[in-house]
C-alpha cells in the first residue's frame, strides 16, 4: 500500500455521541485531520512532540498526547474530548470553573488544561497545589496563565463536590 493511502475505517465511540466511523490515513493522528472529520477541534497541535498538552484527548480512561497518537489506534476505544465534556448542553464544573476564575488568555492551551484537570479530580477529588501542579506539569501555557489554572482547579473540585452532593 502507497504512502497516503487509506488504511480502513477506525470505530471510536465519543462520549456524549453515537460510535462514529471515520477513515484513517498512515499518518493521521488524533489532530488535524484525524479528528476534525467528526468536528472536533479543541485539541490542537502546538510542539508536535507530545511535551506540551494542548492536543490532550482522553482514550480509554488514560491521557494521551494527540499530535503522537495514531487516528487508527482508537478503534473500538472510549475516546474523550473537550467537546464532550458538556451534559445535555450544560458546561462541566472543571469548565464553569476555569471560565469563572479566567483561567486562559488566548485559550489555545485550555482544552488539554480542562482535560487533564478533569482526570486529575477524578483521581483525586480534593487535590492540594502540589499535587496540581505535579499533575498538571505536562500542560504549558504560554500566556503563563497559571495562577489562574490552579484557581480553576481549586474552584473545580469544590464545584464536583457540591454537584454530588446535591445529586446524593
Amino acid at each position: 500500500m502507497k504512502a497516503g493511502s487509506q488504511i480502513g475505517r477506525s470505530v471510536a465511540r465519543l462520549e456524549g455521541r453515537d460510535k462514529v466511523t471515520g477513515r484513517a490515513e498512515y499518518t493521521h493522528t488524533m489532530r488535524l485531520p484525524g479528528m476534525m472529520q467528526f468536528g472536533l477541534a479543541g485539541a490542537r497541535e502546538t510542539c508536535g512532540q507530545g511535551l506540551c498538552g494542548c492536543c490532550t484527548v482522553i482514550v480509554n480512561d488514560r491521557p494521551i498526547s494527540g499530535c503522537l497518537y495514531l487516528a487508527s489506534f482508537v478503534d473500538g476505544a472510549a475516546v474523550v474530548t473537550v467537546e464532550s465534556l458538556d451534559s445535555d448542553g450544560d458546561l462541566s464544573p472543571v469548565q464553569e470553573a476555569f471560565i469563572e476564575a479566567g483561567a486562559f488568555q488566548c485559550g489555545y492551551c485550555t482544552p488539554g488544561f480542562i482535560l487533564m484537570t478533569t482526570k486529575l479530580l477524578d483521581e483525586h477529588p480534593e487535590p492540594n497545589d502540589e499535587t496540581i501542579k505535579h499533575y498538571l506539569t505536562g500542560n504549558l501555557c504560554r500566556c503563563a496563565a497559571y495562577p489562574e489554572v490552579l484557581d480553576a482547579v481549586r474552584l473545580a473540585s469544590q464545584k464536583r463536590i457540591a454537584r454530588i452532593s446535591i445529586q446524593h
